[in-house]
């Protein structure tokens, strides 16, 4: 992952993840709206893979 995908994923979730698919938008998307840190930590993940 590049410095500015990361930097991405810290301040919005969501955005980071657009490419990825419309499932993982709606997961990361909802876990974001439950909590920035479980939104971060899986806009992570997904982007790591």
């Amino acid at each position: 992952m590049s410095f500015w995908r990361v930097l991405l994923c810290i301040i919005f979730p969501p955005l980071a993840i657009l490419d990825k698919g419309c499932g993982s938008f709606i997961i990361v998307f909802l876990l974001t709206l439950c909590g920035w840190v479980p939104g971060v930590i899986a806009a992570l993940i997904i982007n790591n893979k």
